[in-house]
């Protein structure tokens, strides 16, 4: 009788320490993935990305681009600007929210 709940309490104990054990071993796969180096290909992309993003700050836009990019852009934004009115159309439009008055009813 002893030896029958000492097994299962063993039986318990291993399996509460085996799923334990398997979820600690899945986390740090995950974070070993995570701290290990890139494949080729992924590390080639983040470079080009990166390589890119240098070139645009120095050239100040789109890289590469000739002047009929610059062309097309301007034709564009005066097309934009004909139809919708004026102003800058290179950057983002600032919008103000005024809060309402509310005003109290007399009773």
């Amino acid at each position: 009788m002893i030896l029958a709940q000492i097994l299962r309490l063993s039986s318990l104990f291993r399996s509460a320490v085996s799923v334990h054990l398997r979820r600690n071993i899945g986390l740090s796969a995950i974070v070993f993935n995570k701290t290990k180096d890139l494949d080729p290909v992924q590390k080639l992309f983040l470079d080009k990305i990166r390589e890119y993003n240098t070139k645009s700050k120095q050239a100040g836009g789109p890289v590469d681009a000739g002047p009929e990019f610059q062309k097309d852009m301007n034709e564009s934004l005066a097309r934009l600007q004909r139809a919708y009115g004026e102003g800058d159309l290179t950057k983002f439009p600032e919008f103000k929210f005024e809060e309402p008055k509310f005003e109290e009813a007399p009773k």
